[in-house]
């Protein structure tokens, strides 16, 4: 029984691929379905390898690019999958163009015509591409909002913070110090009676160890009670 041999076409590159697989599935050149087109793509290089034609650096480094669009394309509220499209898009395109030219050409080209020298043209730098109001709208609104991501955040951003209560560790160093100024010894559940908020609660417990570090306070536990004892009852005047 003879071998099942498949005859591929032979592209110039990655682009002209591309273009054949964009033409074959009847795509969308202007909104390309990345994970279709990367399916179809690596099916053909794969084709491609068991053929053992000659597979340039250019076909793989495509195919890295095309999984790169697709992995980004999937992280949520990335906004640079769609400047990746339109690269790919641009490419495509201006290749596309320059294909269809180069066919035009060749059929205008023999062997008995007269090829003049080149001739040194002055480049000419207007922007002759036209483009449709909602293409204008949607550039103008993406660098609106590059922008305003460059500039500081709002004031009303910080309001929640601003507006809380900041409780510091030396305040609440100073309110055990005198609750044990009178008496000595106190349960260590005491000191967190006043305590509303979750902060406050924060900074007492801090107060408690920067006093047992300095060695002003140590805690015991008696009868399953545990006690803050003052043991310097000379309270000097502290910087906190």
């Amino acid at each position: 029984m003879d071998k099942i041999v498949y005859k591929l076409p032979e592209f110039e590159g990655p682009l002209d691929l591309l273009l054949y697989l964009i033409s074959k599935h009847k795509l969308d050149i202007y909104n390309i379905q990345i994970s279709l087109l990367l399916e179809q793509y690596m099916e053909h290089i794969e084709n491609m390898e068991k053929l053992d034609m000659d597979l340039s650096s250019e076909f793989l480094e495509m195919a890295a690019r095309l999984v790169y669009i697709k992995t980004v394309s999937l992280l949520p509220k990335n906004e640079d999958v769609n400047e990746l499209k339109r690269e790919l898009t641009g490419q495509l395109i201006e290749y596309k163009e320059c294909k269809e030219m180069s066919e035009m050409l060749k059929n205008m080209i023999k062997f008995n015509t007269f090829v003049r020298e080149p001739v040194n043209l002055k480049f000419d730098n207007e922007y002759s591409r036209n483009h449709s109001a909602d293409e204008l709208l949607s550039s103008y609104i993406r660098v609106i909002d590059r922008n305003e991501r460059n500039l500081p955040p709002k004031k009303e951003k910080f309001a929640e913070i601003i507006s809380k209560h900041i409780i510091s560790v030396a305040s609440k160093i100073i309110h055990i110090l005198r609750k044990l100024w009178n008496n000595k010894e106190i349960e260590y559940e005491s000191i967190y009676d006043c305590a509303k908020e979750k902060s406050e609660l924060v900074a007492t417990f801090l107060a408690v160890l920067e006093l047992v570090k300095s060695k002003r306070i140590k805690v015991e536990e008696n009868d399953n009670l545990v006690k803050i004892k003052l043991i310097n009852n000379r309270v000097k005047k502290c910087e906190y």
